[in-house]
């Protein structure tokens, strides 16, 4: 019975064509993503260590930082000369601290180039927002120079009072010149009888 049982989930296992089915859990779902794999390097925030290589580069480029650096390498030879030879930990040629300066200086060189460079991508987004600024600044100062000369022409087409004035006093003239050529008549008396 327990023979019959698997041969009948193999059947129902093959299709029409007679081959055996690949089992749902084994596809690929194309419509969904992948999940996420395992790294073998640890995960970070890459702006939250931006952000340290700035501090850091920050504190390196302070004449703090120069003090605290001129005391120790002073602090490391004077001891390192003049303590009993028991406790000296570096002899004269002083090979560790020379060690210690080229771990310090390998370090900081990449932390200063990635904090210049996450200053260039600021200074580009900067830039390109001036940029349109500046371009929105242009546009806007065109437009109201068309405005002005707009109202400059409409202006010219208005009557003004002093020109108003001037075609009064032209008019007023032009009347006292025609009643001097054409004195009024005085009225006949036969007009006054027909009233």
């Amino acid at each position: 019975m327990g023979t019959d049982r698997g041969a009948e989930a193999r059947e129902r296992g093959r299709g029409a064509t007679g081959a055996s089915a690949l089992p749902r859990a084994s596809r690929v779902r194309l419509d969904q993503p992948r999940p996420a794999r395992k790294r073998l390097l640890p995960e970070y925030d890459p702006e939250a260590f931006g952000r340290f290589s700035e501090r850091i580069a920050r504190f390196l480029g302070t004449g703090r930082f120069l003090v605290w650096m001129t005391l120790t390498i002073t602090l490391w030879v004077v001891w390192n000369i003049f303590a009993p030879p028991a406790l000296r930990w570096d002899e004269y040629p002083f090979i560790f601290l020379t060690l210690m300066l080229s771990l310090q200086a390998s370090y900081a060189a990449p932390l200063i180039l990635l904090a210049q460079n996450r200053q260039d991508d600021r200074d580009r987004v900067t830039h390109e927002q001036d940029r349109k600024q500046n371009e929105r600044s242009i546009a806007d100062t065109e437009y109201l120079t068309r405005e002005i000369a707009a109202l400059r022409m409409g202006l010219g087409e208005v009557a003004t009072r002093d020109w108003i004035r001037s075609e009064f006093a032209d008019l007023v003239k032009e009347l006292e010149e025609r009643r001097s050529l054409f004195p009024p008549e005085a009225p006949s008396e036969s007009d006054e009888s027909d009233r």
